[in-house]
């Protein structure tokens, strides 16, 4: 074998890869609800939230935009309580092994669009986000924690969503 098909067999198995993970047991494993959608959890809400969060993990096939793109996409999913823009929030980025991580935290009152492409949109204040593009030899993939700010804070802060992203894994 030459030195190129070696290489090539090399790098169409990388490209063949999924992200793997492990979601924390609190976390419930829901149908998805479109072909772009890997996972989907529903993070129970705590005590006087009006509803659960969730964690979506997103592939689109390699495609979805720089990490730019997503990270002003996903800060003007937010308003403040007045409905202007919300302050750009401190990116962080990581590294799990081979991934890339890059991630926001972001609160206000969440104004996404109801479904892609709608006219409609939420309306759900004193909600937050933890986003993440993890970047991959496949390309991206996108893991979205979106909820109240009560429950997303208790996931950020009781170890839920660590454990989870360093569970990350391209294999």
């Amino acid at each position: 074998m030459t030195a190129f098909a070696s290489l090539l067999i090399a790098v169409l198995a990388t490209q063949s890869g999924t992200l793997h993970f492990t979601a924390p047991r609190a976390w419930k494993p829901r149908p998805s609800t479109s072909p772009m959608r890997v996972a989907e959890f529903v993070v129970p809400r705590v005590a006087d939230d009006p509803e659960d969060a969730e964690t979506i993990v997103y592939f689109f096939g390699g495609s979805g935009g720089s990490v730019d793109a997503n990270i002003d996409r996903w800060v003007g999913q937010f308003q403040t309580e007045s409905g202007g823009a919300v302050p750009t929030p401190k990116r962080t980025t990581s590294a799990n092994g081979p991934l890339t991580i890059t991630a926001i935290d972001v609160s206000g009152t969440y104004v996404a669009q109801v479904r892609p492409g709608s006219t409609e949109r939420f309306n759900k204040p004193n909600f937050r986000m933890w986003a993440a593009v993890v970047e991959t030899p496949k390309g991206p993939y996108f893991v979205k924690l979106t909820g109240p700010v009560r429950t997303v804070t208790q996931a950020l802060t009781n170890g839920d969503l660590d454990s989870f992203v360093k569970s990350l894994r391209f294999e």
